[in-house]
């Protein structure tokens, strides 16, 4: 156990095996250190996916690799921190993986804040949920406007009718005053005011059954038409309703949880921000030990031997440098001295022909002058000193 607190911790058990107690505990607290915070990653992780997809084998699996994630940057973080004993310098070193860390821990933070305020989340969101079902309902019903609109024709139709048959009702009324004699003329039978008032009242009537019998229709259609509004107006409800019942995702979460009071989520959020710089500051806070020293030596030594072999790297290749340069001076010598012999015996040979030339034409000549004396003076004027090589 305590080697791996070691290896977690990004230590070198070989060298510490050569350090006091006091180093193996110090390393092994570090290594601890960073390996709970990768589990409290593991955890947020997986909640975070969980409250997404709902799906706990996608939850563990994303947060087994969420948390190895976290844990292998804190582990390359602090073993990246070299103790010099200088903590200024060490802390300037060290100040971009404070700033990761931050970004870590308050994505860490966040899915955890998400279920330990999850009470006061859905009371949130079930206001939110509320007044989304208002909107939605307002919105739908300006949308479905027109059922107003069609019972107000119906009530318009009724209103005819009631109209026309308190017509008829009156002038019934006065067809039996005037037939009793207690309203009208006053004259008891159906005198000619009675069969007027009766043709009108027939009128009427007729006008009123006709009235009826189409109204009856059209409030048919009209009422059938609202029924379809209406069966809409639900279904556009129904599924408004199922939405905002599913109005609890991650962002909506979020949300809600940005609507709390802001001093609790800050100290939660400050909470993970210390656990995840923990490691970091762990080791900046520990006093350079013996572990520190030897690795700087070893290290020290590792680089010297590797610039040791840079250098005679550098210097084979400038020995074979210098040797193909070597040899390709002494080829170019080479091929100078080889033209230059090629053109003196080119010259020495040119002078060969020119030597055996003249004595060709000398002979000749003096064949024949001897052959004719009297012309040698116009051998000598022929115009063949500049060829005298020709024959």
């Amino acid at each position: 156990m305590k080697k791996f607190f070691w290896w977690c911790a990004g230590a070198d058990d070989t060298i510490l095996e050569k350090c006091s107690k006091s180093e193996h505990i110090k390393y092994a607290g570090v290594g601890a250190t960073v390996l709970f915070t990768g589990v409290l990653a593991s955890l947020s992780g997986g909640y975070a996916l969980y409250t997404v997809f709902d799906s706990v084998p996608m939850a563990v699996g994303f947060g087994l690799l969420w948390g190895a994630v976290i844990f292998n940057l804190d582990r390359f973080i602090v073993s990246t921190i070299r103790k010099e004993g200088r903590f200024w310098k060490e802390l300037l070193m060290v100040t971009p993986r404070i700033l990761l860390a931050l970004v870590l821990a308050v994505v860490i933070s966040k899915p955890l804040e998400l279920k330990i305020f999850d009470k006061e989340i859905q009371a949130v969101l079930k206001e939110k949920q509320a007044e989304l079902a208002i909107q939605h309902k307002t919105l739908v019903n300006k949308q479905f406007a027109e059922v107003d609109s069609v019972k107000s024709e119906i009530a318009g139709i009724r209103a005819e009718i009631e109209a026309k048959t308190q017509e008829r009702n009156k002038l019934y009324e006065q067809v039996a005053a005037e037939a009793d004699g207690t309203g009208g003329t006053g004259k008891i039978g159906r005198g000619p005011i009675y069969e007027e008032k009766k043709r009108q009242y027939d009128k009427v009537d007729e006008e009123l059954k006709l009235l009826q019998a189409s109204a009856a229709d059209r409030i048919l259609v009209k009422e059938q038409r609202i029924a379809d509004l209406m069966k809409q107006y639900d279904s556009t409800v129904a599924e408004g309703q199922e939405s905002f019942s599913n109005y609890d995702g991650l962002m909506a979460r979020i949300d809600a949880l940005n609507q709390l009071p802001w001093l609790p989520v800050f100290f939660i959020t400050l909470l993970f921000i210390c656990l995840e710089t923990a490691p970091i500051f762990t080791k900046l806070i520990t006093s350079k030990g013996p572990y520190d020293d030897i690795l700087k030596g070893l290290e020290h030594e590792r680089t010297t031997q590797e610039m040791h072999r840079v250098q005679e790297r550098q210097k084979q290749y400038d020995t074979r440098q210098a040797v193909a340069e070597a040899k390709f001076a002494a080829r170019q010598e080479f091929e100078i001295e080889a033209k230059r012999e090629e053109e003196r015996l080119k010259s020495d040979a040119h002078l060969d022909v020119v030597r055996e030339s003249a004595a060709v034409w000398r002979e000749r000549k003096l064949a024949d002058i001897s052959r004719s004396p009297n012309t040698a003076a116009d051998i000598l004027n022929d115009g063949e000193e500049s060829s005298y090589y020709k024959w």
